[in-house]
């Protein structure tokens, strides 16, 4: 089981697209936390990743980086189901 955990906003189209491709390659479980809702949150995720911007991405607890990181990373095929 692929385990997935995605800093966003509500607004965020990178989001959207990043969630998006995640479903395509059959993940379905994703742990979305939102940093628009929470300055502990936006705290957590800067303090993990060294960014502020969004989306920031972690597979199986391992750092993606944002939208374009995992683009790359999916065409590695490192986005295993």
């Amino acid at each position: 089981m692929t385990n997935v955990t995605l800093y966003s906003t509500g607004t965020c189209p990178y989001c959207v697209a990043a969630e998006s491709l995640l479903k395509k390659r059959g993940i379905t479980t994703i742990e979305k936390i939102r940093v628009d809702q929470s300055a502990q949150a936006l705290e957590d995720m800067i303090q993990k990743t060294g960014r502020k911007t969004v989306p920031q991405i972690f597979i199986n607890e391992q750092y993606v980086g944002g939208f374009d990181d995992l683009v790359k990373f999916d065409a590695a095929r490192k986005i295993l189901p």
